[in-house]
């Protein structure tokens, strides 16, 4: 028996199960480190290795062959995937050596070191549950996380007994060392806490003292036995945690790297020096800064300014073999890459993210249409792009040899090439194919999806309309990928027209663009209205305006909720999933970004709660109660407000979940109760 699609969907996760991910290349450019399950439905992921030359793959760690069937993850794990939006298991994260000889990783809490070469897997004592174990550059040694306090093992002997020392060890249950706090993790892709030198002999360690944030309750009203989960969350104009840096030598000895702005972005220590990124509170002020180890003193090397805000690129600072600078800053009007004092790149090509420098050659992400992503080299004063067929792009280099991943709307999943060698993509095949046309829309040209069902004949008759956006800012929906669009089809399959379209704020567009989005999320709807009124324009016999529903998750729950309050002349229903509907409870360094801080008066014009009376269309409001990113607090207040007011509205609590919904069941039977809310609400059903 066929599975039905929302039960596919669920089962793998998306499709993301058997996709390969997480490229290490050796220096030579002989083999490829990846993870990867063994199947489309196996949840369970696994290391593997590649060889170039041969093509053959090698199974490297197999989790359920080390007996961890069953995971039991610590807290700081399950809190750092919630962060990473994992939603797989086994070996989700691993770290090497310099050579590429040696991985070390987490499983179930224990410690683990796989010798690359001969294959042996063995395990490591440890002080308690592992976090984030990282081996030194030289794989002489291991550090961890255990209970905050950050451990240094010694493997150099290759025995499990080598000497441990605990190398910093908090001073009270709100301090921890070595882990990224929770602002760093959700909102500045920084998952790590602690940098190794090059030697090996110290390391850079963030501690994180969360004494000042405010402290919150998650509870779980199905499961009124259990305590509420403390947490510590930042909401907007509130204080953020205090994270301090230091260098920490194999002998305790203890050096204080400050920096006077509020954020630390990230770290980079390789043979040209240790170096760290800072970012103020409001955003509009970053700063690259070289530290002496030796006496933690500071060297501003650039600091980048902007009066909306600074934006955060992966993968900088970087350097080329001769010490070089290599950065991404904003410059006549795009995101350019940056060599020495000097942008290399045309301000036509936005760049996303610096992905490698192997040697003098640095591998990177751009966009010259908003739709597509591709690999460029810049070497020798010389860019080069390094794929051209459409698509969305990403990959590693070493060692001279390039890595590509491509997804395109021409073919299913993701191809993974490294030379002549390529790397198996096991995921599912969805059983539908998107029928997708990507266009402008509207008067700014939005880049919109427009999708079909596949038994639809254009100018038969008018079918009722969904949007399916995200909409928020820097996270885009409309790319030239088949995967960004198998659940929208599925949508089209039941009946629906479907627009997906990304608005001002959304990347790949150039600065200006993004920076419209300054100080008022609720252009996030005019774009909304604009392009499904600019498709209308192009297929004016498909779209039925009369019938027209919203759905969306997070920002864009916020916008399916919005769309019914400020426009029912537009929207006739909507679903809003984990919604923001309050922006006083969301995070600090999100929300001021765009919003700035709630005393300068910015937040009434986007939060919700106001509207409550204006409702007049059908909304189903969807909440984890276990998420812990947007909390339920959210849905709840609107709810309240709505009732208040007299306004009718449908609620559905999903006890036990959090933002990702990662539970099989939850996620199939979501869109299957989504699919029967909006039909009924719309008269089709």
């Amino acid at each position: 028996m066929t599975e039905s699609f929302p039960r596919l969907h669920a089962r793998t996760r998306r499709f993301t199960l058997g996709v390969p991910r997480n490229f290490t290349i050796s220096p030579d450019g002989g083999r490829v480190t990846f993870l990867r399950t063994r199947s489309g439905t196996d949840p369970v992921t696994c290391l593997w290795e590649l060889d170039v030359a041969s093509g053959a793959e090698r199974l490297v760690v197999d989790p359920l062959a080390l007996g961890a069937a069953d995971e039991d993850l610590p807290p700081e794990e399950r809190a750092r995937r919630e962060r990473s939006r994992e939603s797989a298991g086994g070996v989700v994260a691993y770290a090497t050596d310099r050579a590429v000889r040696q991985a070390v990783f987490a499983l179930s809490g224990e410690l683990y070191l796989a010798g690359l070469a001969s294959g042996e897997v063995r395990r490591l004592p440890a002080a308690g549950p592992v976090i984030d174990p990282r081996l030194d550059p030289t794989g002489a040694r291991v550090a961890y996380v255990t209970g905050g306090a950050l451990h240094v093992l010694d493997i150099s002997t290759g025995t499990d007994t080598g000497a441990e020392t605990l190398l910093a060890e908090p001073e009270n249950d709100l301090v921890t060392y070595g882990l990224a706090e929770f602002i760093a993790a959700e909102e500045m892709e920084r998952m790590r806490g602690y940098w190794w030198s090059p030697s090996g002999d110290r390391l850079l360690v963030a501690r994180v003292d969360e004494s000042p944030v405010p402290l919150w309750h998650i509870a779980d009203p199905a499961n009124p036995d259990r305590q509420p989960v403390p947490q510590r969350y930042p909401a907007a104009g509130t204080a953020n945690a205090e994270v301090t840096l230091h260098v920490i030598g194999l002998d305790g000895a203890r050096t204080a790297v400050p920096f006077e702005q509020e954020y630390l972005v990230t770290a980079a220590w390789d043979a040209h020096g240790l170096a760290i990124v800072t970012l103020a509170r409001d955003q509009r002020t970053m700063r690259l800064l070289s530290a002496d180890p030796d006496t933690g003193e500071t060297t501003l090397l650039r600091e980048d300014t902007d009066p909306a805000w600074v934006d955060i690129v992966a993968g900088v600072p970087a350097r080329l073999s001769d010490g070089t600078l290599v950065w991404v800053a904003d410059a006549d009007g795009g995101h350019r890459l940056v060599v020495g004092d000097e942008p290399v790149t045309p301000p036509s090509l936005q760049v996303r993210a610096v992905l490698d420098v192997d040697g003098d050659t640095v591998l990177f992400q751009a966009s010259g249409e908003p739709t597509e992503i591709h690999l460029w080299t810049y070497s020798a004063g010389i860019v080069s792009a390094v794929t051209t067929e459409p698509g969305i792009h990403s990959g590693r280099r070493a060692g001279g040899v390039t890595l590509v991943a491509r997804q395109s709307l021409d073919s299913e999943g993701m191809a993974v090439t490294v030379g002549s060698a390529s790397i198996n993509n096991l995921a599912e095949r969805p059983g539908l194919e998107p029928r997708v046309s990507l266009v402008r829309a509207g008067s700014r040209d939005l880049s919109t999806a427009i999708l079909l069902p596949s038994w639809h004949v254009p100018g038969s008759g008018p079918l009722p309309v969904l949007m399916d956006p995200y909409g928020g800012p820097h996270a885009q929906r409309v790319l030239s990928a088949r995967r960004m669009f198998l659940e929208s089809q599925w949508w089209a399959e039941q009946g629906f027209a479907v627009i997906v379209a990304d608005g001002r704020g959304t990347p790949g567009r150039g600065p200006a663009f993004e920076r419209e989005m300054l100080h008022d999320f609720t252009i996030s709807l005019q774009d909304q209205v604009d392009a499904l009124q600019g498709a209308a324009a192009l297929h004016p016999d498909d779209l039925d305006l009369s019938r027209v529903a919203i759905r969306g998750w997070s920002f864009g729950g916020y916008l399916a909720a919005l769309a019914v309050l400020r426009r029912p002349d537009v929207f006739h229903a909507a679903v809003a999933g984990a919604p923001v509907t309050d922006w006083r409870l969301y995070d600090t360094c999100y929300t001021e970004r765009y919003l700035g801080h709630p005393d300068e008066g910015h937040y009434e014009r986007s939060s919700l709660l106001g509207d409550a009376e204006k409702l007049e269309r059908p909304l189903l409001l969807i909440h984890g109660l276990a998420d812990d990113n947007v909390v339920a607090a959210h849905t709840l207040r609107l709810s309240s407000a709505l009732l208040a007011a007299g306004r009718a509205h449908t609620v559905l609590p999903l006890s036990g979940v959090t933002h990702m919904t990662p539970q099989e069941v939850v996620a199939e039977n979501l869109l299957l109760l989504q699919l029967d809310f909006l039909k009924k609400s719309l008269g089709l059903s």
